[in-house]
């Protein structure tokens, strides 16, 4: 008898193969030869149909109790069309890159976990919303957890985590970042007092292989986890959780580009299960589809102990004076100095890493660049370098070659450094308050198996000021902090990327949430010279639906998405003129398709990366539409340059 297999390469097909072994089926994992190798497969739904004549091959064994669901077939299907991605590249996300070898070796059999549900006391509005979820019916629907921060959302949708594992079933929740699981795992562990499965790129492959198991068997009754812990193959899900809905790291931008806040929805779908949407800054997406009344919604208007959100204070550095240095005006000082003197945590919010984002030779004012990419360097004091953030490009400060007249100079290499990151910013703040304790925090800074010990720190309130990137804005929970501090907020530059204000609007209406939980008196500085900038007035005045009304009349009147549909198409090749030509190549074949805008080509914001000069097009279409389809029948026909890359972004976040 012939079956389908699909294998976890390239291949978007399953191959045929054939077999004599009992009880094959849809789902069972089995071994194939490929060529002179042995291969993974999972027995697929359908056979391929084609008039080429080839020799079947057998199947060699078959995994006993290792099966992938019916239900996370059809899911693979269909996020394979929408995103168009090869099958077998998804289903290798869903085999976690096991080997074959790594496949077949057994684990110790799990013990049964020991639970310990405590029980926390919800107030009113929580114990309402609470109700809502579990007088719904356990099909598929999707509710929107809308509160403020600190309002209480996570004890909402944990007492339905502790429905769902009395229920015997299984938990997924994402979250976007690996940074927030240790004090989140902490909280956890106090409310249902055992450890979680923690999914995410930094664990092991033996630990990977164990929790895989454990999720397939259902031992597993609760993962949290970052983007890739979507595919894991749950033998009896019972609900799937995005935390922090909004947050643009669920999009995965290289490899397999996918939303996994949308992709979450639709498994829900094909599983029959809730999916809870949690966020204090819904997306615009999400906020349509709430309008739309194709989402429930549930809101939480006040703050768990009925705390008040920091006070808004915006500093207008067009007329304001400074006389201690020159980016912190005199009455912000004085505001930092109060909240010192009653012992409370300070946080500047920077978010421009390393030491200065701009470096420029003293004798030809030029600015210093990338060689791989159309972007500045920046100058990273701690390691004496100057780094690109887009390629990883690393050169030492003194052997930065600029032009003759420098290098030829008594004093070799003289640069000046403009701008001001984090590293810069802390020398500042050491010298205006030289007896606190400080730290800075940002990816460049932070080593992962010091972060436990750094967020035990701040929470116990060890540091006196904080120094940080947008790391800092996401979930985390700091009782002593109670002043926050933006050197210089500007929504001025929206430029090329359409998602711009509410991007911002989302950072730093996340930032405030993080000051005043406990407390009945906090603030938020903004130092601006743009205090008449309505996005900041409506940040100021804590008005998020205001301004997601706002910003969905503009994208309305201007056809943008949620109210149109786009897929970005990257252009790239080493060759620059290659990449111009491949560009009007592909808009001629991509005018073909019926019921779609094609903008472009144009050259993206960064013309160059690692090497690669870039074009962009993209397609424009009815968001009731699904192009998709078609847009893959035409891209399998495509016939250009092998020395031309096409990259594909259905929804595309980021537009650099």
């Amino acid at each position: 008898m012939q079956y389908p297999v699909l294998l976890p390469n390239i291949l978007s097909k399953p191959l045929t193969y054939e077999s004599n072994l009992k009880d094959l089926s849809l789902g069972d994992i089995v071994v194939v030869p490929l060529g002179k190798k042995r291969e993974l497969g999972v027995i697929w739904d359908k056979l391929e149909i084609t008039s080429k004549k080839f020799k079947v091959k057998k199947i060699l064994n078959k995994f006993h109790n290792l099966k992938i669901k019916k239900e996370l077939i059809q899911f693979v299907n269909w996020f394979a069309t929408y995103n168009l991605c090869p099958r077998g590249m998804v289903i290798k996300m869903i085999l976690a890159n096991f080997s074959l070898d790594e496949l077949d070796r057994k684990e110790e059999k799990r013990k049964p976990l020991k639970i310990n549900l405590k029980n926390f006391e919800l107030n009113a509005i929580q114990k309402k919303n609470l109700s809502l979820l579990r007088n719904k019916n356990k099909k598929f629907e999707v509710f929107v957890i809308d509160g403020i921060t600190g309002s209480g959302k996570t004890l909402i949708y944990f007492e339905r985590i502790k429905d769902i594992i009395q229920d015997k079933k299984q938990t997924l929740l994402l979250l976007p970042e690996i940074f927030l699981t240790n004090q989140f795992i902490t909280r956890f562990r106090e409310y249902f007092g055992f450890e979680p499965d923690l999914w995410h790129s930094k664990i092991t492959k033996k630990t990977k292989h164990k929790i895989w198991k454990n999720v397939l068997n259902g031992t597993s009754k609760v993962v949290i986890g970052a983007r890739s812990a979507l595919f894991l193959p749950f033998k009896d899900l019972g609900l799937i959780v995005v935390d922090e809905e909004h947050d643009t790291s669920y999009k995965q931008e290289e490899g397999i580009i996918f939303n996994a806040r949308d992709m979450a929805i639709t498994r829900a779908k094909y599983e029959g299960v809730q999916v809870y949407l949690v966020s204090a800054t819904p997306s615009l997406e999400t906020y349509y589809n709430i309008k739309k009344k194709k989402f429930h919604h549930l809101k939480l208007e006040k703050r768990f102990n009925n705390n008040l959100l920091p006070q808004t204070n915006i500093i207008d550095l067009n007329s304001s004076s400074f006389k201690k240095n020159k980016i912190l005006a005199d009455e912000t000082i004085a505001k930092i100095e109060e909240y010192l003197a009653e012992n409370n945590q300070v946080l500047f919010f920077l978010n421009k890493r390393g030491y200065a984002p701009i470096v420029i030779c003293k004798k030809c004012k030029k600015i210093i660049h990338c060689p791989n990419c159309t972007v500045y360097l920046s100058s990273h004091k701690t390691i004496g370098k100057l780094l690109c953030h887009h390629c990883g490009y690393t050169v030492h400060n003194k052997s930065i070659k600029c032009c003759e007249k420098n290098m030829n100079t008594e004093n070799n290499n003289e640069f000046i450094e403009y701008g001001i990151g984090v590293e810069k910013l802390e020398e500042i703040i050491k010298n205006l308050f030289p007896q606190k304790r400080i730290v800075t925090l940002s990816s460049d800074l932070i080593k992962q198996k010091k972060q436990k010990d750094l967020l035990l720190k701040l929470e116990s309130g060890f540091y006196d000021i904080i120094i940080a990137t947008q790391i800092i804005a996401k979930g985390f929970n700091f009782p002593k902090l109670n002043c926050i501090v933006v050197p210089d907020i500007d929504f001025s530059k929206a430029g090329y990327d359409l998602r711009s204000n509410e991007k911002n609007m989302q950072l730093y209406t996340q930032l405030v949430g993080r000051a005043g939980r406990y407390s009945k008196k906090s603030s938020i500085i903004f130092q601006t010279f743009f205090p008449q900038n309505k996005t900041l007035e409506f940040l100021a005045n804590h008005q998020m639906q205001q301004f997601s009304d706002n910003e969905m009349m503009v994208r309305e009147k201007n056809i943008l998405p949620p109210f149109s549909r786009l897929i970005s198409c990257i252009i790239s090749s080493s060759n620059q003129s290659l990449c111009n030509d491949g560009a009007m190549q592909l808009k001629k074949k991509f005018l073909e398709l019926k019921n779609c805008k094609v903008l472009g080509p144009v050259q993206s914001p960064i013309f160059k990366l690692r090497n690669q000069y870039r074009s962009r097009l993209l397609l424009k279409f009815n968001s009731d539409n699904f192009i998709q389809k078609e847009l893959m029948i035409l891209m399998k026909n495509l016939n250009i340059s092998k020395q031309i890359k096409l990259t594909v972004d259905v929804d595309p976040i980021n537009f650099t």
